[in-house]
């Protein structure tokens, strides 16, 4: 199989030094392999991405000397896609509509009555909806304990990475535990949410290999499920080590110090960048 692997930012800020290790990381395992590198826009949070930050995303991605075949594959005109899927899931009894905000959810989990949760764990307090009660502004949610029901567990997946490298097994308890009953499609309808809208992307794009940070080692779990249900091929993973600041923190989008074009304006190389992130 031909090593295809793939760089998906969200245009909600600017490329920080993160980014760069990332995408240089999953550029040069592709040229390595005599493979492929591509540039995927996640842009389906409607409301923070931005048109200049997509613009400066391509804008930071040349300077550091990469390319990718062109056109670039955007979330935003796969909706239609997204939406077949979620309609499929819910046909099967899979999914189904909430409409709890975070506050409620809050609320729900500090409740007495609700004390076994796991905090950050949503209760299921929409659970018993069907899909005929579903409202403008409702988000999907998928019933966990029903999603694990139909498919024979445990899964399997190989993480190549530095983080835990090897083969992993995904338990019933351990999914319901540690996820419970995860967003799939996002309020606005037809939008899916990350966890779904990369695994249909990684099948559309035919990616062998997804290179990206530890934090991400945990949704692995729930993407492979939804792999198994869906029918489609799971890659291979590789959780890399993420790029902290001094006190030992990740970067995120709001560390503007950190930004690649805060470098770039005060005259850092493409090659100094390698050397900051370590490569």
């Amino acid at each position: 199989m031909a090593f295809v692997t793939r760089f998906a930012p969200s245009p909600t800020g600017p490329l920080h030094l993160g980014h760069a290790y990332s995408a240089l990381l999953a550029h040069d395992l592709a040229v390595a392999a005599r493979g492929r590198f591509l540039l995927r826009i996640e842009d389906t949070d409607i409301e923070r991405c931005r048109p200049e930050w997509e613009a400066q995303i391509y804008d930071d991605l040349h300077w550091l000397g990469l390319r990718w075949p062109e056109p670039v594959l955007r979330q935003s005109d796969r909706v239609a896609e997204y939406e077949v899927v979620l309609d499929s899931l819910a046909a099967r009894g899979l999914v189904y509509p909430c409409s709890c905000s975070r506050a409620d959810i809050r609320a729900a989990v500090s409740a007495p009555q609700e004390g076994v949760a796991k905090p950050g764990i949503y209760p299921g307090t929409c659970r018993h909806r069907t899909m005929a009660t579903r409202l403008p502004g409702d988000a999907l949610r998928l019933n966990m304990a029903a999603a694990v029901a139909a498919v024979a567990l445990p899964l399997r997946y190989c993480d190549t990475g530095s983080e835990q490298p090897g083969w992993h097994e995904i338990s019933a308890p351990g999914l319901i535990a540690r996820h419970g009953d995860v967003v799939l499609g996002r309020k606005d309808i037809g939008t899916a949410s990350y966890v779904l809208a990369a695994v249909l992307d990684d099948c559309h794009q035919q990616i062998s290999d997804v290179i990206r940070g530890a934090d991400l080692c945990e949704i692995t779990e729930v993407q492979v499920l939804l792999q198994h249900l869906l029918g489609l091929p799971t890659p291979t993973y590789h959780h890399h080590h993420l790029i902290r600041d001094a006190q030992g923190k990740r970067l995120a989008k709001r560390c503007d110090a950190r930004a690649l074009s805060k470098y770039r304006g005060e005259g850092a190389t493409p090659a100094e960048i390698r050397g900051m992130v370590g490569l």
